[in-house]
């Protein structure tokens, strides 16, 4: 352990996060302990961390049980809880639980933890502070409100969004009025199955809209700094499946102008620790004076946080660490003199177990993995839990690898032929992967030319898919 940081850090997670927050602790000289549930114990990330233990239940129950998973803690003899992303990383019930135990939680405080996992209430201070906001409903929407409001948006589309959670669940467009009492009870039940509240609110669709994030660290005097942003435009059902780092979309004005109303946000919220702030921008205008907006806040490590990994130089999960040991921005080098200097581009690829119809729709895949053999060179990182001879579950999230590529080159078509030569020579037999429509979209040639929005994948799914059915 040096000096100032934790003995011994608790892993509440799985998987590929459960990995390399284990690589993080490892290189800052703390133990790790990792937990498994019952139908869990051959996922890699069990041998990695220094010791592991059993939660006891099965499934992703396992994972979200934060008694369970402090009195594993405390009997560990650690004194601080990384909680990942998803399960209980956005739950400010886990921070407080853990204060009171005497544990050290990675990650912003409960105050922050339940400000910003709650979008209403982060809308609202959006609004307040003068950052831009969609036109939406300001608390708890029923029905009749929902299509109130549908009715007057002259012509344009409403999306209902869930308050809690995030990754996409318990989100619909809505673009007839006929549309909007299904799309609304499906997103209430996809919301009370995912986060266990179904609280929904309804704002003005942006059709044509590019999605932006800020990288936001914080500490505890106060201070906060970003590490740049990111694009994850390319989603499928509002599901990222590819992330770039910086945004190759982004004129310098519009970018500080993002940059400085995140921010402006995290300040007044004295955001501390990591944390993303994200924002949809008009994909129709390209010039410094292009509309933007805020639509949430993650309070956690994101998925996604390996391309600005790599294209910073920096190690955001031992930042995380230090930070809620007590470290300064300053102390860390990224005090008011710090300016964020991304090199290059950095293209991440979701690797899914899924199967997909020429619809869109996917269904989860699992099997045994017959052969894992995973792309190397020089630029390309994989982030995985994956290898040959492992049962994968469907009782878990379906990503299996997250395949990360870096050039150097400042021309974004560079990075895009290394992220296609790395999936090309990925071989993952045994079970369906997403990989072949990942190659698709690396092929179009409006991905490579940057010509997308948000309903990129919507739009082209045809072609999309009989190009994948063709690799």
């Amino acid at each position: 352990m040096r000096e100032g940081l934790f003995r011994k850090l608790l892993i509440a997670n799985r998987g590929e996060i459960a990995i390399r927050i284990a690589r993080a602790a490892s290189e800052l000289g703390i133990a790790t302990a990792a937990v498994y549930s019952a139908d869990d114990a051959t996922s890699l990330h069990v041998r990695k961390a220094d010791e592991a233990h059993a939660l006891g239940r099965a499934g992703a129950a396992a994972y979200l049980d934060i008694e369970r998973i402090i009195a594993v803690a405390r009997q560990a003899g650690c004194d601080a809880i990384h909680p990942g992303y998803g399960f209980l990383s956005e739950n400010a019930g886990l921070a407080r639980r853990a204060a009171e135990e005497g544990l050290i939680f990675v990650g912003p405080s409960p105050g922050a933890l339940q400000l910003f996992g709650d979008k209403i209430a982060a809308r609202k201070l959006a609004a307040q502070v003068g950052v831009p906001v969609i036109k939406g409903t300001i608390g708890e929407t029923s029905l009749e409100q929902a299509q109130k409001f549908f009715g007057g948006l002259d012509g344009s589309a409403m999306m209902i969004k869930a308050v809690s959670g995030g990754g996409g669940r318990g989100m619909r467009a809505v673009r007839a009025a006929g549309e909007v009492a299904e799309a609304y009870a499906r997103c209430r039940s996809e919301a009370k199955a995912a986060f266990g509240d179904d609280t929904v609110y309804v704002e003005r669709l942006v059709e044509d809209a590019r999605h932006i994030e800020v990288q936001i660290v914080g500490d505890s005097s106060g201070a906060v700094t970003h590490f740049g942003e990111r694009e994850c435009t390319i989603q499928r059902r509002n599901q990222k499946l590819i992330e770039i780092a910086p945004s190759p979309s982004l004129s310098a004005g519009l970018r500080q102008r993002i940059l400085d109303a995140a921010l402006k946000l995290a300040a007044s919220a004295k955001y501390d620790n990591l944390g993303t702030f994200e924002f949809l921008v008009d994909a129709s205008n390209s010039g410094e004076d292009a509309f933007f907006a805020f639509i949430e806040a993650n309070p956690r490590l994101q998925v996604e946080h390996t391309v600005t990994e790599q294209v910073m130089g920096i190690d955001l999960v031992a930042t995380q660490i230090r930070i809620a040991a007590g470290q300064t921005l300053d102390s860390l080098g990224f005090g008011k003199a710090f300016v964020a200097a991304p090199r290059g581009y950095a293209i991440q690829l979701r690797v899914n177990m899924e199967t997909m119809d020429a619809a869109g729709d996917t269904q989860p895949s699992s099997g045994t993995l017959t052969a894992f053999d995973m792309p190397a060179g020089p630029g390309v990182r994989i982030d995985t839990f994956g290898y040959t001879g492992y049962r994968t579950s469907t009782s878990f999230d379906s990503l299996l690898a997250k395949l990360i590529v870096h050039s150097v080159s400042p021309n974004f078509s560079d990075a895009v032929a290394k992220a296609y030569r790395a999936a090309c020579e990925t071989r993952i037999d045994g079970v369906a992967t997403n990989m072949p429509f990942l190659q698709a979209l690396l092929t179009h040639p409006d991905f490579a030319a940057n010509r997308v929005n948000t309903r990129f994948i919507e739009k082209n799914i045809a072609a999309l898919f009989a190009s994948a059915a063709a690799a």
